[in-house]
């Protein structure tokens, strides 16, 4: 016997809570189908004996369904809150994470907010949503943010974010360096690559998510090797790094080791990890030789 619509929307977080939603889901899920933005929970909270209609019940009962089936909440709602800025998102793109915005917080320690004698160059690559370099441009919008991607659809999810925020960035499609081989030497280049290991048994998770911007050779580091790589083999006439500037890279939580050999191996100084709120070493990066530009 099928359940039955709820008939108030205490009703609906009941209902979906038993089914194994985590309250705050739930909450993002019922808005949604209500058409009333995310930030109104306490809205929700004082409204619950408010009745629900049967279309919007049904709605977000097919929403509650998918989200169950691991689709995540951002596609479900096309929006997801990054490092204070609403992105819209969907399938073309992975679902940014907040563990990502301890990778935006060095970079951001390292791009000076005052105006030096020049804008600073900043570099995001295989952008997605355009997350990383969206909060860049939002925190400084004085220096220069580039941005690329492989995917084409990525780059017109990143498009239209930039567009809607009035933020600036310089797009470019390309695999990895490709992408700006005829650019100037960047003062920053940050990523947040594929990183897992193909056959990883967590994959089976992700699966509604880009499996291109998941998973990367045996070990989950031919993305990284390949951007260390691209870095140190340049010759100085064609340099992705000003002297003096640096790499940062976001990876899997037992990667740290591992990456920080392929830096300091590659001619990278000062290399050195972040942790996440957690504590996890979730970034790890270098800085490449040669005096800092002024």
């Amino acid at each position: 016997m099928p359940t039955p619509l709820p008939a108030t929307l205490a009703q609906a977080l009941a209902q979906a809570a038993a089914s194994g939603l985590p309250r705050p889901e739930a909450h993002m899920l019922l808005l949604h189908a209500l058409g009333r933005p995310a930030h109104e929970r306490a809205w929700l909270l004082a409204h619950d004996s408010d009745a629900l209609p049967a279309e919007q019940a049904r709605r977000f009962a097919s929403l509650c369904q998918r989200r169950a089936a691991g689709e995540p909440v951002a596609y479900l709602t096309g929006r997801k809150a990054f490092y204070g800025l609403e992105l819209q998102v969907d399938a073309r793109v992975l679902d940014p994470r907040d563990d990502t915005e301890t990778l935006v917080d060095w970079a951001l320690s390292l791009l000076p907010a005052q105006t030096p004698s020049r804008p600073l160059r900043a570099l995001d690559l295989g952008t997605g949503s355009g997350a990383i370099a969206l909060a860049l441009a939002s925190q400084r919008p004085q220096a220069d943010i580039w941005a690329s991607d492989a995917s084409a659809d990525a780059l017109a999810v990143a498009a239209a974010n930039a567009q809607r925020l009035a933020l600036r960035l310089n797009l470019r499609q390309g695999d990895w360096l490709r992408a700006v081989a005829d650019a100037p030497a960047f003062d920053l280049i940050v990523s947040n690559p594929p990183y897992i290991a193909e056959g990883d048994a967590h994959l089976p998770a992700l699966a509604h998510e880009p499996r291109l911007a998941l998973t990367s050779g045996a070990d989950g580091l031919d993305a990284i090797r390949a951007i260390i790589h691209a870095i140190a083999r340049a010759a100085p006439a064609r340099a992705h790094l000003r002297p003096g500037g640096w790499l940062l890279l976001e990876h899997g939580h037992n990667q740290a080791p591992a990456v920080r050999a392929l830096l300091a191996a590659a001619g990278f100084a000062r290399v050195q990890s972040r942790r996440d709120l957690a504590g996890i070493e979730r970034c790890s990066g270098g800085q490449w030789p040669g005096n800092k530009p002024s």
